[in-house]
């Protein structure tokens, strides 16, 4: 481990940074990383090609920050085969850094590389929670328009309903822990709030989740993630990715289609911020992988310096609230 530098980090919070993932690498990330150790206290590791990094950190200033250099061999990149690269690539940047989190060397880690990936590596290396068969993707898409956690967004399609409620576990125990609310109200996505309405994975998810002991209030509709009816939303992967990428394409559109209607009457920062409502790629830089024994965040691959900053200040908190010990006791409810 090369040290660029040294400080007295209070908060004691540690995150490894993949620098070689994601679309701007390694300018970004390593920008990102010194931005949260300059604001938020955090001891950071970059990980990735020394030279490569060294290079980066030239034009930063550093001084007082506690960052480190730990030393990769390769990067996993979206084109790739997660399981294969792995294999063929075993100190690529995405593995050291989840090799920081297995032993104990640092607190989190955060890239903004390949989804794929990030699975496959938190699964391998860091390992799974009981009752867990592969992480989950989620959180809170929609911020500031709503504060409800979607949870699958893509990792698993064609779920079984135990898989559902485990979703349903792993998206309280986020409210709960960081999003600070008592009693999370879980719906499951559906095409009516009626109990017969839905697919037949919806209607055979439903007697499940009104068995459980979480606050299960329902089905639910889309238009419910704006109506404070519900905290946690429940569908299968296939359904949540295609939301969540809709969405986002509805700003990508807004942003196209703004211009043309008002000209220059609106400033390119209240039309950066209209078109960041609709995009999850812009509210938080990252997410937490749900179901992993250890905090393991991936972000979008086009995800800059500002969000790769937010990402990692969402490590450092989802470490105070003992986020992955939240997870467990949920799941452990279950039983």
């Amino acid at each position: 481990m090369i040290m660029a530098t040294s400080s007295q980090n209070m908060e004691n919070i540690s995150v490894a940074v993949d620098v070689m993932g994601g679309d701007f690498a390694p300018a970004e990330p390593v920008a990102g990383a010194v931005q949260a150790a300059r604001e938020q206290g955090i001891d950071v590791l970059l990980v990735g090609d020394s030279d490569i990094v060294e290079a980066e950190l030239l034009h930063h200033v550093t001084d007082g920050l506690n960052i480190s250099i730990v030393p990769s061999e390769g990067v996993i990149t979206e084109t790739d085969n997660p399981v294969k690269a792995i294999r063929e690539r075993p100190k690529a940047s995405m593995l050291e850094a989840a090799k920081l989190v297995k032993s104990g060397q640092a607190d989190a880690m955060v890239t903004m590389g390949s989804t794929g990936a990030a699975m496959a590596s938190a699964t391998l290396v860091v390992g799974l929670l009981d009752g867990v068969a592969r992480p989950a993707l989620g959180g809170p898409m929609f911020r500031p328009l709503s504060s409800a956690v979607l949870i699958d967004v893509g990792s698993s399609v064609d779920c079984r309903p135990s898989q559902m409620l485990g979703f349903a576990a792993l998206g309280t125990a986020f409210a709960r822990s960081i999003q600070k609310i008592e009693n999370p109200r879980v719906g499951l996505l559906s095409v009516g709030d009626e109990e017969g309405k839905g697919n037949r994975q919806t209607k055979e998810a439903y007697p499940v989740f009104k068995g459980s002991n979480l606050n299960f209030v329902g089905n639910v509709e889309g238009w419910d993630f704006f109506q404070d009816k519900v905290d946690v939303v429940v569908c299968d992967g296939f359904v949540g990715n295609i939301i969540m990428k809709f969405a986002e394409g509805i700003g990508i559109a807004v942003s196209q289609l703004i211009p043309g209607l008002v000209g220059d009457k609106l400033s390119p920062e209240v039309v950066s911020k209209l078109v960041s409502l609709t995009s999850s790629i812009d509210i938080g830089g990252g997410g937490p992988l749900f179901g992993v024994d250890g905090l393991v965040l991936v972000g979008h691959g086009r995800a800059q310096a500002v969000g790769i900053a937010g990402a990692i200040a969402l490590a450092q908190r989802a470490r105070q609230e003992r986020f992955v010990e939240a997870m467990r006791r949920e799941l452990a409810g279950l039983l």
